[in-house]
């Protein structure tokens, strides 16, 4: 079973930075795509960016210009570099896999990421 441990949550303030981690283990060379969600205190889970094996990228409105997805297949670990962080990026963010079904069905436990002054 493919595990996902994220790290690199923290406080930070408007306008700063910060890189969140997601190490995959036990299988994670399986991971197709890998995606970053978030969800915000009554929100529903939303994508913020993906990433295909060969490095293909995408992102939510919300985010593009200012977060930016990698990953390294080696090492099986993703990233997400998010700079210019407002209020409104305040939320769990978490790490998927998507598995042999399309879906994604790998899951981290989740980081939190508070920006407020």
């Amino acid at each position: 079973q493919v595990q996902l441990v994220e790290s690199g949550g923290d406080l930070v303030q408007p306008g700063g930075s910060l890189k969140l981690s997601c190490a995959a283990s036990l299988g994670g060379s399986r991971i197709a795509n890998m995606a970053w969600f978030r969800q915000a205190p009554g929100k529903q889970r939303e994508v913020v960016a993906q990433i295909s094996r060969s490095a293909v990228s995408s992102y939510a409105a919300a985010v593009k210009g200012r977060f930016t997805i990698s990953r390294d297949n080696s090492r099986n670990t993703v990233w997400l570099q998010m700079n210019s962080l407002k209020p409104d990026d305040t939320a769990v963010y978490y790490c998927s896999g998507q598995g042999g079904s399309g879906q994604y069905d790998y899951w981290g436990q989740g980081t939190q990421v508070t920006v407020s002054s």
